[in-house]
């Protein structure tokens, strides 16, 4: 999900107007219009006021949720359940698991170097 489609959402759910918000927030309406439809960005005392008014954070508004950021950034569904699983586990499993996995990295490029 976009940040527009994040900021309409936030905004409908906490049942204010882009008039009310362009008010709270201290911009026109159409500026917030602008935001929701024409994937235009505010500054970050902007985007800080109307995440406050909204009752959400900036990082909220910009990335969406941990799911949505790690969704958008992995392709493989069965990683990343995988990684949602690792979250689950001690401290110390979480660092086996990175230290495997930093290990099998290392690995994959000093052979790539030395071919």
């Amino acid at each position: 999900m976009s940040f527009a489609k994040r900021l309409k959402k936030a905004r409908i759910e906490k049942g204010l107007s882009q008039t009310e918000l362009g008010k709270l927030a201290g911009v026109h309406y159409t500026q917030i219009g602008r935001y929701e439809n024409k994937g235009a960005q505010p500054s970050a005392d902007i985007l800080s006021k109307i995440a406050n008014i909204l009752e959400v954070s900036s990082d909220f508004l910009t990335n969406g949720t941990k799911d949505d950021l790690a969704n958008s950034t992995l392709s493989d569904k069965i990683l990343l359940n995988q990684f949602k699983a690792i979250e689950a586990l001690s401290p110390n499993d979480k660092n086996v698991i990175k230290t495997l996995i930093d290990a099998f990295i290392t690995k994959k490029q000093i052979q790539q170097l030395a071919s």
